[in-house]
């Protein structure tokens, strides 16, 4: 399992949450967060080695943001303690109770504080090297 080591860091000209994937691997990208319909989580954002994307976009409507990456080329991923619905392929959920019952998987997310700035970037990197 891949250690997390993200690189948190407000965005300076759009008001957007980006992801950068800082590794020579493809990731796969869940995002959970809260809006006024509640809990919500979201997948898969695909990026390749050394490629950002922007998940979502506007100025961000939550101070906390949970993300669940996995590596396609090695295996591993970045995960925390926050249980969040997802499945295998595209998805939006509604909610983050009962995963295995309404026949979703859980992973585990971690948490993203953006001090509530209105525009932040996410950067993956590997285990034991820092970002740039």
């Amino acid at each position: 399992m891949l250690l997390l080591l993200a690189v948190l860091g407000a965005g300076p000209a759009r008001a957007d949450l980006r992801m950068c994937n800082m590794t020579g691997s493809r990731i796969g990208i869940a995002l959970g967060y809260r809006d006024s319909g509640g809990w919500v989580t979201e997948g898969w954002w695909n990026l390749s080695a050394k490629g950002c994307e922007t998940l979502l976009k506007g100025a961000l409507a939550a101070r906390y943001y949970y993300v669940f990456a996995v590596d396609y080329d090695r295996g591993g991923e970045w995960s925390g303690r926050s249980l969040m619905c997802t499945r295998d392929r595209e998805f939006t959920i509604r909610g983050v109770e009962d995963c295995l019952a309404r026949g979703y998987d859980r992973n585990g997310f971690f948490e993203v504080d953006t001090g509530e700035q209105k525009s932040w970037t996410i950067q993956l990197t590997d285990p034991g090297r820092a970002g740039p």
